[in-house]
């Protein structure tokens, strides 16, 4: 039997892409070290996913988090896992968890230069019954000299040094960007790595498909209720769009990165000023977009221009193809002039 291709002896995995990026950017490691921490966490947190059940643990842990979402032990233990991990690289100062009401300062003896904000298991609600769930992060340089405080990780989108998402689906995926491109790895169970297996990847400039909580209808803004009827009841004649809706943030922009196609969580009646948090949520997954040629706004303006006044500040967004958020937007601005 000949071996000829069956086992690949000079795989690209994402800390042998990381550390080339870094070298390319004569960077100091420091990066490359907290993104392997985390790889690590991310790595953990799948085991932990796969094998949820069995390991009892999923199910309510008795309490809840800042954000008011019943915390599954999962989420107790993905967050507990992304912590420890980012701690113990001695790269980062300031901790923004979706679990934690205040900041983690970061012990001055394992401090290094930068913060991160995550979520460490998006889509929480959907464990129960199997469906997506993810991890997603933003990494920011700290900008002042004084001492680390919460006030370190209150920057805007636009200086994401990196940012990505896990998504623990059919396989485990890593969509990554450092500002130059966007590149996804799957979680190969076999070597324990993240293989790199779509290289720039860049998102349709218009999709078929739109994605959001139609549930919440009765509560639209009129804006939202137009460009949805122009996405079913086409005027010019096009075929209508396709509706999909998981309801896990991960699960749904991963989709509309893949295929193409819009995203919507819009401010309604009951959320006026949105749902999804601005630093952990909103502004990595804008990055990302926006790094693969998509865009990421508000309705009003992009999501990573805003001045975050808080650390689980919640903002509207709508995000995807090109020319599916300017029809959005268009749609919007149309209703502010009125």
């Amino acid at each position: 039997m000949s071996d000829k291709g069956a086992f690949d002896t000079n795989v690209n995995t994402l800390t042998r892409f990381v550390l080339e990026e870094g070298r390319k950017a004569k960077g100091t490691g420091e990066l490359t070290t907290l993104l392997n921490s985390m790889c690590t966490a991310i790595k953990a947190i799948s085991t932990a996913v796969r094998k949820a059940g069995i390991a009892n643990l999923y199910g309510i842990a008795g309490s809840t988090n800042v954000t008011g979402d019943q915390v599954k032990k999962l989420d107790v233990l993905s967050n507990d896992l992304v912590v420890n991990m980012i701690k113990s690289s001695f790269t980062s100062c300031v901790l923004v968890s979706e679990e934690d009401e205040k900041a983690i300062i970061v012990e001055a003896d394992k401090r290094g230069k930068y913060v991160v904000c995550f979520d460490p298991l998006d889509g929480s609600s959907n464990i129960d019954c199997l469906a997506s769930i993810g991890t997603i992060f933003a990494i920011y340089r700290k900008t002042t000299e004084d001492e680390p405080n919460e006030k370190d990780a209150l920057q805007p989108g636009r200086n994401i040094v990196a940012a990505g998402y896990a998504l623990y689906g059919s396989a485990t995926m890593m969509v990554l960007s450092t500002g130059q491109g966007v590149n996804c790895f799957m979680l190969d169970p076999a070597i324990g790595e993240f293989i790199l297996v779509d290289k720039d990847v860049r998102i349709k400039k218009k999709g078929k498909i739109y994605s959001l909580n139609e549930g919440y209808a009765k509560y639209f803004d009129p804006a939202v209720t137009e460009y949805l009827k122009k996405k079913k009841f086409p005027e010019d004649g096009s075929e209508p769009y396709g509706g999909r809706y998981v309801g896990s943030m991960v699960a749904d922009v991963h989709r509309t990165l893949v295929y193409g196609g819009i995203f919507l969580y819009p401010a309604n009646v009951k959320s006026p000023k949105g749902k999804l948090r601005l630093l952990y949520e909103c502004n990595p997954m804008a990055f990302i977009m926006e790094q693969a040629g998509g865009m990421a706004t508000t309705g009003s303006m992009n999501v990573l221009d805003i001045k975050p006044d808080s650390i689980h500040q919640r903002v509207p967004v709508v995000l995807g193809s090109p020319e599916d958020v300017q029809e959005y937007i268009a749609i919007v601005q149309k209703h502010a002039s009125k």
